[in-house]
This record gives C-alpha cells, structure tokens and sequence, in this order.
C-alpha cells in the first residue's frame, strides 16, 4: 500500500453517484488508504471491507429529483454552506492527498480551501466543451404545450435558467474568496482540477477540452446483494423473448406500469427490477419482479432492456450490445440517452408522453428491425475498448506523481506539458492563487 490517501466523497442522490465512486474506491483499495464518504442511507451498497466509509451530510434523492422536476436549483446557497462545513471537517480529519468526488458541488470551494487536489467524476455531456445544446426535459408545463412550441419556448429560456441553477454555487464561492465560475450549470457541475469522464469520446465527443479532463468509459455497477433468481434463468432464452425493465433510482415510478402492459402487448416476457418499491404486476404470469436485480447479468440475459436512460442503465445495456427503450424526464436522461438513440441502439420516449401504445411501438419496432442490434453491438465493442478501471488507477498515479511517466491504461492525453504539471504541484502544496483553488480550480472548467 503506497500509505496516500484519498478520500472519496458521493453526493448520492441518484446511484449512479453512489455507484461510481464505490467501483473507483475498489480499484485503489489495494494500493491506497480509501475513505468512502457516503449518506448512511446508502450502507447496504457498499460492502468492500477494504473501503473505510464514513456518513455524509447530504440531500435526500427524493428532494433532489423533486427539485428537477420542478425546474428548480437542487443545492441552495445555504445547503452549500453546511456541505463546506462538513466537507472541511472531513478532510482535516483524513489530510487526504487526493479528493475524488461525484456531483459534490461544494469540493468546487471546499477543496481548494484546503488545497488538495480534487479530481471529480461526470459525464462527458455536463463538460463546457461537449456541443451539444441542452435539451427540453420534462417540466411541470411540458406536458401541456405542443412540443414544437414547448422546445422553441425553452431554447429561449434555456440560458438564463440554467445560469440560475449555477447561481448558488457561484454565490459561495464569492463568500469564501474564490472567484465566480460564470461558466453556467455545465461548469458548476464539472469545477475540478482534474474531471473523470464515465463515457467514451466516440459517443459524447469534447473537442478543445483540456488534458486534465479524461474519457475514462463505462464505469459498470450493480447492487452488491442482487442476486438473478435461479428460476428465472430455466426457460429457453428468446421464447418468449424477455425485456429487462429497471427504471432506477430516478425514473418515474407511475411509469413502471404502462411500460409493462406495452412489453406484455409486444409478446415480451417482463424482468421487473423494482429499485425496492413493491411490485407493480404481481398478477401477471410473465411478470417477474425483484426488488433488486444484477443489472449486468440481466442485460445479458435479455433481448431488449428498458430503463430510464440515465448512464447506469444505459451503459449496462450497451456493454451486452442490447437495444434500449429509454423513459426520460430529467435533462440528464436526455442528454445521455440522445447519442445513443441517435446511433440506432434505442428509442428515446419522453417521460410526459409515454404510454403502454407508445412502448409496445418503440419496443416492436427496436427487436423486428435488425438494424437496432448491430447498433448496439457496434456500440458495445465501442464501450470494450476502453477499460475505466485501469485509466483511473493510472490517472490517479498521475496526480499523485506529476513527473513520473503515465501508468500504462492511462488515455492517449496522459502525458501533460510542463505548465500543467507545474499547476498542479502548486495546487497540492496548497499555493495555487494563493489559497489552493481558484485559478487552479478553474483550470480544468475555463
């Protein structure tokens, strides 16, 4: 063990938040001393006896999803504040060498005022250099507007009510003598010295971006406890042909019954993940339901799988090259899911305007058409190329070491220039700007 610490921190309001910093933690438990910062609700999920976890202050999911739902800022200025405090307290208690943290906004201050290093997890679509141009989620007016007008009306409202959504973070950054970011919500989301990418550039490419900002790929997790049951694996594959359905920890739960009454009118056999709620089709014979199932296992086992197109459950469908129908409601959900759809693996359906008509047709239309499974499986070797695991151990390695050569598995950009290098050094010494953040900080966002 190399005895450097790095303290992990997972703003889990949804799992993929949980779920990636679990999996990275695992992959530096060998060689490193690990702490895992994650909400006591979230115990069960983590169960590496390697990875020391402590509680963390935190929003619950519920709060966070609800605040999305309604268009408005998740994070006020003084939930922020309280989650300095604890940030700063737990970091003084473990004097990491390195912060790794997942939509933990507040490490944008926290962080830099202690100057630690602070390498944060995201999708490549929240990066200021992905191109693509925020799409209309689902909003409490959405659903009663024609969506031609609905998408002209937000594309003019766009800018002001994301910068909104930024706003918070920029207010605390103000109080505690670090400049504004003023990049907008893909630059709150994405403030770090260093930013983990958990997609691969041939689906969500960002040209420009800094070498500090690295496309790791897939980051693949399921619940540690979620067994497939034995049963469920005796009739032969294809007869019926099965769907995978999982809405996550962030889909929409009303939407679980329309999506099986469509699959059961495709001819699907239905494998009903419940994210821990109760059953919805108990009555149904080709209806199998569990609160909890492995998501890989699952997928592999499935003909088509049918979740809420966020990054877990869209990657876990791609890595066994299966077409997906995506749920979507917040813009996260679109902006993963877009690409995909757009590649021919899948069918976006929004989350106002789905109904059991419109996923029997997406569902009918995704298994006929072969076209959809090439695309998938093109994907799927896409997705295999890229080995996370082993790009963050040697990304890690990197900061931990600037002047040492790059870990073989590090990406293509690894080797960094002189000026980059001499930057972070001054962040881990804690003099960058003078207080460990601030143009360092901002380095990696522009």
């Amino acid at each position: 063990m190399s005895g450097e610490r790095v303290l992990f921190f997972a703003e889990a309001v949804t799992l993929a938040h949980l779920a990636r910093p679990a999996v990275l933690a695992s992959a530096l438990a060998d060689t490193h001393e690990v702490t895992l910062a994650r909400p006591a609700r979230c115990a069960a999920f983590v169960d590496d006896p390697r990875i020391r976890c402590v509680d963390l202050d935190g929003i619950s999911g519920t709060d966070f999803l609800e605040a999305l739902a309604a268009g408005r800022p998740p994070w006020r200025a003084a939930t922020l504040e309280r989650y300095i405090a604890a940030d700063l307290a737990l970091i003084d208690a473990q004097r990491p060498a390195l912060i790794v943290g997942d939509l933990r906004l507040s490490l944008s201050v926290s962080a830099r005022l202690r100057g630690v290093p602070y390498l944060a997890i995201s999708n490549a679509y929240w990066s200021p250099w992905y191109r693509a141009a925020p799409p209309l989620p689902v909003l409490p007016w959405t659903a009663h507007v024609p969506l031609p007008l609905a998408r002209a009306a937000f594309a003019l409202l766009r800018g002001p009510a994301l910068a909104w959504h930024a706003r918070p973070l920029d207010q605390v950054r103000r109080r505690h003598g670090l400049p504004a970011l003023g990049a907008g919500l893909r630059g709150a989301y994405t403030d770090a010295d260093w930013l983990a990418l958990a997609d691969i550039p041939e689906l969500y490419p960002t040209p420009g971006a800094p070498s500090t900002h690295r496309h790791l790929g897939a980051i693949p997790w399921s619940p540690p406890a979620a067994r497939l049951p034995a049963s469920w694996g005796r009739a032969p594959r294809g007869k019926p042909p099965i769907a995978y359905l999982s809405l996550g920890s962030s889909g929409r739960r009303e939407l679980a019954g329309c999506a099986i009454d469509g699959l059961l009118a495709a001819g699907f056999e239905v494998w009903h993940a419940c994210a821990g709620d109760p059953p919805v089709r108990p009555d149904r014979a080709a209806v199998r339901e569990a609160a909890w199932l492995p998501g890989a296992l699952a997928c592999a086992r499935a003909d088509l799988v049918v979740c809420n197109g966020g990054s877990l459950g869209v990657q876990q469908a791609l890595i066994a090259g299966r077409p997906i129908v995506a749920l979507a409601s917040n813009m996260d959900q679109f902006l993963n899911m877009g690409p995909v759809a757009n590649a021919g693996a899948g069918r976006l359906l929004r989350a106002d305007r789905a109904d059991a008509a419109a996923v029997r047709d997406a569902a009918t239309e995704l298994t006929r058409d072969p076209r959809a499974r090439i695309a998938a499986r093109r994907l799927a070797r896409l997705l295999a190329r890229h080995r996370a695991i082993d790009g963050f151990r040697a990304l890690v390695a990197e900061i931990l070491d600037p002047d040492s050569p790059a870990s073989p598995g590090a990406s293509d950009a690894s080797n960094h220039a002189g000026a980059d290098r001499r930057l972070h050094r001054a962040v881990r010494a804690g003099r960058a700007a003078g207080h460990g953040g601030g143009d360092a900080g901002r380095r990696g966002t522009a």
